[in-house]
């Protein structure tokens, strides 16, 4: 279950957002964790007298969760990622490109492992790839499919996770019992070892957070030099010399440099955010599943699968219920609310005026090689206009106002006609193809106007 579980969350992440925290992402998910199995390890070789220390940190770095990073697996997983990406562009059957990306997280984990590489690194690689270049290579309505099967089967997977592990806690307190081991003694270590992750996360999180507020101040100094440092990244010369491909390239790392900067002096991480991702030390299903995977010969091997799932259970339960509470307590400002409203509409404007571009263009003519009517032109650019700001509308409307009163009257008009739809199904008078078809659009809509509600 573990790389469909992987890849069910890696898919889901802006590539955007991973790379401008790569720097806390690294330190936590490698450094933290190679740190923290070796402390684990020590503690548990103390605790359990008898056990290997191989064994121990081999435990410590389940509790981390962690795992090795290897350039074999790195590979493997753009490889998987493009190509199956790829081929699922040139497929016109959604079925079958949802089926194709049900499969790829074991194509990308089992050669990884295969040749002693890291098949969860490997399958994270490739749910990345894949979240990246879909806007790009796949349609419309595979990027939906994909989005909602995927988080569908990552509520399933981690459910049935916990379900299962559930059911298997009480062999697992036979098995400590008949290996002559104490089960409160392995619950009471288990204890300690949270104590001792969630301390060493509140230490490591202090050089993380002086780190990232040095880089903070960095990239505010860095705004006020811009210009004069991408001038000389890409001089004029240079640039005049590159081809318009080549142009173009340096203009977009030249804005996402920008963008860094003033992402990173906008939202840099301070102490109570630190103070939060201190707290956020939560162990699941990864690590129930991985403890499973200790070797049988291992000394303490069911003790071991117990203090982990204490591990895991203590930590969801504590920090995860109580995450809400911290974040209040520490008054951690949430989004600012008119800023994303300002960003929706920025896009939304920059996104509606390319496509207005593209039809304005005089050269424009139809597949059949036939110019446009103008008076079309006009109603499909006027419609177009209408909507976007409706949408943007909606996201800012107050009770009452034009926009509210406009959405709930177009909620009130599709729920009509879905109980006409209702009708004509029961009446038999239609063909079933031309009922799937009237379903299909006022499903459209509906889906459309919950998505706006969902946003706002």
């Amino acid at each position: 279950m573990l790389p469909p579980i992987l890849y069910a969350a890696a898919v889901n992440v802006p590539v955007t957002d991973f790379r401008r925290n790569l720097r806390a992402i690294t330190g936590l998910s490698v450094v933290l964790v190679v740190i923290s199995a070796v402390v684990v390890g020590f503690l548990l070789t103390w605790l359990l007298p008898g056990l290997p220390l191989a064994a121990a940190i081999a435990l410590g770095a389940v509790v981390s969760p962690p795992d090795a990073v290897a350039f074999a697996a790195i590979g493997i997983g753009v490889a998987v990622g493009l190509v199956t990406v790829w081929a699922r562009s040139r497929i016109n059957q959604p079925t079958l490109t949802t089926a194709i990306s049900f499969v790829v997280p074991f194509l990308a984990f089992l050669p990884a492992e295969s040749v002693h590489a890291s098949g969860v690194l490997s399958v994270v690689v490739a749910g990345l790839v894949t979240g990246y270049k879909s806007a790009r290579h796949l349609s419309a309505q595979d990027r939906i499919s994909e989005r909602m099967n995927w988080r569908t089967i990552q509520l399933l997977l981690e459910n049935g996770v916990f379900l299962v592990m559930g059911l298997q806690i009480s062999g697992i307190i036979e098995n400590v019992e008949e290996e002559g081991l104490d089960v409160w003694a392995g619950v009471g270590i288990g204890l300690l070892v949270v104590v001792a992750l969630t301390v060493l996360r509140a230490l490591f999180m202090i050089p993380l957070v002086i780190s990232l507020r040095f880089e903070q101040r960095r990239a505010v100094g860095m705004l006020d030099r811009a210009e004069d440092f991408l001038a000389n990244m890409y001089s004029p010369e240079m640039v005049a010399r590159a081809s318009e491909k080549r142009r173009n390239g340096i203009q977009r790392r030249i804005e996402n440099q920008r963008s860094d900067w003033e992402t990173l002096a906008r939202e840099g991480l301070g102490w109570r955010g630190g103070a939060v991702l201190a707290w956020s030390g939560m162990r699941g299903v990864v690590t129930l599943a991985a403890a499973q995977s200790l070797p049988f010969d291992v000394p303490f091997r069911a003790e071991l699968i117990l203090i982990a799932f204490t591990v895991a259970i203590v930590s969801l339960l504590g920090m995860g219920a109580t995450l809400p509470w911290f974040i209040r307590v520490l008054r951690v400002p949430g989004p600012d609310e008119e800023a994303r409203l300002r960003e929706v509409a920025a896009i939304t404007d920059i996104i509606v005026s390319a496509g207005e571009d593209a039809l304005r263009n005089p050269e424009l003519v139809s597949a059949d090689g036939d110019t446009f009517d103008p008076q079309y032109v006009d109603y499909t650019l006027a419609r177009r206009r209408e909507l976007a700001n409706s949408f943007v509308g909606n996201l800012a409307a107050e009770p009452g106002s034009e926009f509210a009163q406009r959405s709930e009257l177009y909620r009130l008009m599709l729920e009509a006609e879905q109980g006409a739809m209702l009708l004509a199904r029961a009446s038999g008078q239609y063909s079933s193809e031309t009922l799937e078809y009237a379903q299909m659009v006022i499903d459209t809509d509906m889906a459309r106007m919950a998505q706006q509600v969902r946003i706002a």
